[in-house]
């Protein structure tokens, strides 16, 4: 797995639009999606098995809960696989990994909680491409014939309305990833999608022959509060990622906190030109 260290904000920017020129289209393109993590030794382990790992299938459990005392705010909601997404939007633990198209957001995620200020942050990187390599010969045939490398949930509606469904097209577990609907604020301004394995106890990174798909950006602790006040200077904050009164709390709070002088280095003086 390739990984890298920066130490700037201009070193971010750097990394993530290095190799990114696509001369075809004499565009600037690129196949990767991000995920960022306030401590760099967390894996890609979904929130399901953090709070389920005595029984996964409790995960099955949990939607249906999550459908019956959320009807007010789901009866329009038709699809298990926008439900699913509902759900991980809201802090329900499932089996789906959030993802973004953004490295800047996923900066953003990498450096929000100051309570890891003394810990390293890490982006993870995916090739999304290369993942679909190893998808089973219907789901490649999908997005070829749409000419896409995301699934939407109405393709995935066609599959069938559970993860069982997926888990029928192979023996052996596989991972995909799929764009919801954006029917909230929060996944449309995340510039969100997700990621899910056809068996939960396997990690994504883990499967086989994915390992080579990832890399990992590593931002070092004391990089953290420069990077996250220079993000909230071109509006990637709570404030956008979180829309609503408790966005703007969280971002108020982290604004005035007196984070300066126990993260932040001064910039050095450059001398004037003579």
């Amino acid at each position: 797995m390739w990984e890298t260290t920066i130490h700037s904000f201009v070193d971010l920017q750097t990394v993530v639009f290095e190799d990114v020129w696509n001369d075809k289209l004499m565009r600037y393109r690129d196949n990767r999606v991000y995920r960022g993590m306030g401590n760099v030794k967390w894996t890609l382990e979904p929130a399901v098995n953090r709070a389920c790992r005595h029984d996964l299938s409790l995960e099955k459990h949990m939607l249906r809960s999550f459908r019956k005392y959320g009807y007010a705010d789901l009866q329009q909601t038709t699809s298990f696989w926008q439900t699913a997404a509902m759900a991980q939007q809201f802090g329900l633990p499932t089996r789906l990994l959030d993802w973004t198209y953004s490295p800047l957001v996923a900066a953003h995620f990498a450096t929000e909680d100051v309570s890891l200020y003394n810990k390293d942050g890490v982006i993870w990187c995916v090739d999304v491409d290369r993942v679909n390599e190893h998808l089973p010969a219907r789901l490649r045939e999908m997005l070829d014939m749409r000419s896409t490398s995301i699934f939407t949930m109405e393709m995935l509606d066609r599959i069938g309305d559970s993860y069982d469904a997926l888990s029928g097209l192979s023996r052996d577990p596989y991972a995909f990833f799929f764009e919801p609907a954006s029917t909230v604020n929060r996944i449309a301004n995340q510039y969100a999608l997700f990621s899910l394995t056809t068996d939960p106890a396997v990690l994504i990174h883990e499967l086989p022959g994915l390992s080579d798909c990832f890399s990992r950006i590593i931002i070092p602790r004391e990089a953290k509060l420069e990077i996250r006040d220079k993000l909230d200077y071109i509006n990637i904050s709570e404030r956008m990622i979180y829309p609503g009164l408790d966005g703007i709390c969280k971002w108020i709070t982290r604004r005035y906190a007196n984070l300066g002088p126990s993260y932040n280095r001064p910039p050095e003086k450059k001398e004037n030109a003579k």
